[in-house]
């Protein structure tokens, strides 16, 4: 039996800019319903106002396959269609043209707080919130005390809503759903609600949900939320898709689209001199020429310039700095001679052991005359999966594996660890 739960084929989803679509009452229904034989009989008649409305395809001939216990990330800027994805996964819109075929239970986290009432209490909400994602009242009784304590309302359970804050609302609403136990959950940007203290927590549970093997189709903006739960990502662009694969090896091509952009490097200049060519990684390559494959390696880049004068006794500096701006690591290198033409600067590090994602890679070089900085582009990415701790703010900047054991005082061998960090699965504590 295949172990295929979502299989997409040609999916799309055309939109009418400009055009309303009417919501029908019960009572619109029963209308038609007795209506429609003499409808049958009536000549069919224009539609009254303007029939030219642009169109827009949210989706075009979208195929893939997702199969049991897999973690996908859907990736892409605003517009690219991730979230008309989601819908028609979870039914909520029908598409144009194309089918997916879902197989299992299905949950969704399309937009917290569905069915919330401002006039009933926060336990009250817990249930009508609940029936309305499928889960029977049963189910709720037996989860309620472990979703309150989970949103941190217990204080305010029996309170009416309309006093909530809008972070417990928002707590509330993600506990409910969150305790679904759905085979296939589709989740929609619903991460980065709350505070980073509650976020953390949400990621905890979505690690949890990882391990019981439940399907999980994820959508965020966040590429460290993505690159830390994700084996595999979906990345759509205009509505189509550009690439599907490995969660490291998309990640980059997407780094590298995203400042493509910025096709030349920014450069500080005081006097004319030298001139940034490209750079690209030598060893060990990964999924594009500027990044580095996961493991622990060695690590040469290229450089290449030209220098329109002779330039004596110069300093050459390379610097690394994370997405903020901090700086990683730096070197200097002094009394460098270089003669006019094209030269390649070849940086040999021993080891890169920074977590994965983007750096920003910067060159100076000086001397008595000339000064210039290139900040590089595209930016260096790491592949690989993080080994560290799963809070952020722990974990620091370096990715080195770490093993854990536990033996009797002073005995000398040891029995095997009792657990690993460079296991991804074991980075997530349950709710």
């Amino acid at each position: 039996m295949s172990d295929v739960v979502i299989h997409a084929e040609n999916l799309s989803k055309r939109y009418r800019i400009g055009e309303r679509e009417r919501y029908l009452a019960l009572r619109d229904v029963l209308t038609r319903a007795i209506r429609a034989p003499i409808r049958i009989f009536r000549p069919k008649t224009p539609t009254s106002g303007n029939s030219n409305h642009s169109q827009i395809w949210a989706l075009k001939d979208i195929s893939f396959e997702i199969r049991q216990g897999e973690l996908v990330g859907v990736i892409g800027r605003n517009g690219a269609g991730k979230t008309t994805l989601l819908k028609i996964l979870a039914r909520v819109t029908k598409p144009t043209n194309g089918f997916a075929e879902v197989r299992g239970r299905m949950g969704s986290l399309l937009e917290v707080g569905t069915g919330f009432h401002p006039e009933l209490t926060g336990r009250e909400n817990t249930f009508l919130s609940g029936a309305i994602l499928g889960m029977s009242k049963a189910e709720i009784q037996r989860k309620f005390d472990e979703i309150v304590g989970f949103a941190e309302v217990e204080k305010f359970i029996d309170t009416p809503l309309k006093y909530y804050s809008t972070g417990m609302q928002t707590r509330l609403a993600f506990s409910v759903a969150a305790h679904l136990e759905p085979e296939i959950l589709l989740v929609d940007e619903v991460l980065s609600v709350g505070d980073i203290q509650f976020q953390k927590k949400c990621m905890g549970k979505m690690g949890s949900v990882a391990k019981a093997g439940r399907t999980i189709l994820f959508v965020s903006h966040q590429m460290n939320q993505i690159r830390r739960l994700c084996r595999k990502v979906i990345w759509l662009h205009g509505g189509a898709v550009r690439q599907i694969g490995p969660a490291e090896q998309v990640l980059a091509a997407y780094d590298e689209a995203m400042t493509s952009a910025e096709a030349n490097p920014v450069r500080e200049v005081a006097a004319a001199g030298t001139g940034f060519l490209d750079w690209e990684v030598l060893e060990p390559r990964g999924a594009l020429p500027n990044s580095v494959a996961a493991g622990p390696n060695s690590v040469l880049i290229r450089v290449r310039f030209r220098a329109e004068r002779e330039i004596r006794h110069g300093l050459v500096t390379a610097l690394v700095y994370d997405g903020e701006g901090h700086l990683l690591a730096g070197w200097a290198f002094e009394r460098v001679h270089l003669e006019t033409g094209t030269h390649d600067f070849k940086l040999r590090l021993s080891a890169l052991p920074l977590r994965p994602g983007p750096y920003d890679l910067s060159i100076k070089i000086e001397d008595d005359r000339t000064y210039e900085r290139w900040n590089l582009m595209p930016p260096l990415v790491i592949e690989g999966t993080p080994v560290t701790h799963f809070m952020d703010e722990w974990a620091g900047f370096l990715n080195i594996p770490c093993d854990f054991s536990a033996v009797p005082a002073g005995t000398t061998a040891e029995r095997g660890s009792l657990a690993e960090t460079a296991c991804i699965e074991d980075r997530f504590p349950g709710s």
